[in-house]
């Protein structure tokens, strides 16, 4: 992030219409673009939704949480979440 001086980068009636409500403080522009959604740029989001539905596959097959915890390296209470939360 870095700051512009409003002067440089506005026309003169935005300028002063922005002064009557925040003259002089300094005010934090978001930007305009959508931002998306954690993992998905990367893919690991897709990864983890595969990994998820085999786990709740797996369960539903009767295969044992513990099992299935050392097999994706995961908890057993971290299986319970992603059992449980699908059957919601």
């Amino acid at each position: 992030m870095s700051y512009k001086n409003a002067a440089e980068i506005l026309p003169t009636h935005l300028l002063e219409e922005l002064q009557k409500y925040a003259d002089g403080a300094v005010i934090y522009v978001p930007k305009s673009s959508c931002r998306t959604g954690w993992g998905n740029q990367s893919g690991l989001r897709k990864e983890l939704d595969a990994r998820n539905q085999a786990i709740i596959k797996a369960f539903h097959s009767l295969r044992p949480i513990a099992e299935l915890a050392k097999e994706h390296h995961l908890s057993e209470a971290a299986i319970k979440k992603i059992v449980y939360a699908s059957q919601k």
